[in-house]
């Protein structure tokens, strides 16, 4: 008989002279029928003591009947027949940027099961112009952060890597605020770009919030994230690396399953859609978290271009615009 584990969040409370309850990673309690199998050797056997074939109660229909029990919990989700699979096992993760920030995400990532690697700008951009197939698609992610305004230009490249199926996370510091911008996977997701125009859009002082991004400021005085700030901006990067590896997983899933095409990185129905549309603001004087909706900007369409027409009534001609 495979040993089997209680799945992670989930326990088994034994009420003294009562029946053993199952608690689940939800926090409700359920009931449990043993049959005729003890409480103390389905609490055994599911928490990982003792070995297969230990006792006389081990044998026989005693034995079959203790393994459909442990094959429920497994079937409910509430048991795992192996060790669960780190969340971010078989991804690589790229990171660069000011290593206040980035040797924090390196270390969340890492053990969340993430291959972690240093990166330069010249090999993000390598990434960007690699060629399809190469098996990065769904695979690889490139995290870049900053403890400063992001200068004119420098994301540009990186905003191409989610039309090669890499993830791209980024974060920046705007004085004493560190934004989080959305993860993008995929092709028409929210970029670097479009939240630059998404917030200059909403604000009445765009022109001087253009300015500042350029460098026309003040030197900078910070607040720099200490090291309890940049611990919680790692953490909520590391979340969306999660999140992504789990829609791939799903996409994957439902592929192979033939269940349709996958529903794509970042597009799982429960948690990938917030983080695909989710910019996330944190005030480092006191930890304060805001969350705010964006969207993508479409492409807008070029003005057509004037049609010349000829008049009878001269010899010139005019031109005519839509």
């Amino acid at each position: 008989m495979t040993r089997s584990r209680l799945a992670p969040g989930t326990g088994i409370v034994t009420v003294p002279g009562g029946a053993p309850v199952l608690r689940t990673s939800g926090g409700e309690f359920l009931r449990i029928d043993t049959g005729g199998v003890t409480g103390e050797d389905l609490v055994r056997r599911l928490a990982g003591e003792g070995t297969p074939g230990e006792g006389a109660s081990d044998e026989g229909a005693y034995a079959a009947e203790l393994a459909r029990l442990v094959e429920a919990f497994e079937a409910a989700g509430h048991a795992l027949s192996t060790p669960p699979r780190p969340p971010l096992a078989g991804r690589i993760v790229h990171v660069l940027g000011d290593p206040v920030l980035t040797a924090p995400v390196a270390r969340c990532a890492g053990a969340e099961g993430a291959e972690v690697h240093r990166i330069t700008p010249d090999g993000v951009a390598e990434l960007a112009r690699a060629a399809p197939g190469d098996g990065a698609e769904g695979r690889v992610a490139v995290v870049w952060c900053l403890d400063s305004p992001v200068p004119d230009g420098l994301w540009d490249t990186a905003d191409r890597l989610p039309g090669r199926r890499i993830a791209w996370l980024r974060c920046h510091r705007e004085g004493a605020h560190s934004w989080i911008e959305p993860l993008a996977a995929a092709p028409g997701d929210v970029t670097s770009r479009h939240i630059r125009l998404r917030r200059l859009a909403a604000t009445a002082a765009h022109r001087e919030l253009a300015a500042y991004w350029a460098g026309h400021r003040t030197p900078d005085t910070g607040p720099h994230p200490t090291e309890a700030s940049a611990a919680l901006i790692a953490a909520l990067l590391t979340t969306d690396l999660i999140a992504w590896a789990e829609a791939e997983a799903e996409a994957e899933a439902e592929a192979e399953a033939g269940d349709g095409e996958g529903v794509g990185a970042g597009t799982s129905r429960a948690a990938v859609v917030p983080v695909r549309r989710r910019l996330r603001r944190i005030d480092l004087r006191d930890l304060t978290l805001t969350e705010h909706p964006v969207l993508p900007v479409p492409d807008v369409a070029p003005l057509p271009a004037p049609t010349a027409v000829r008049t009878r009534a001269g010899a010139g001609t005019a031109e005519a615009r839509p």
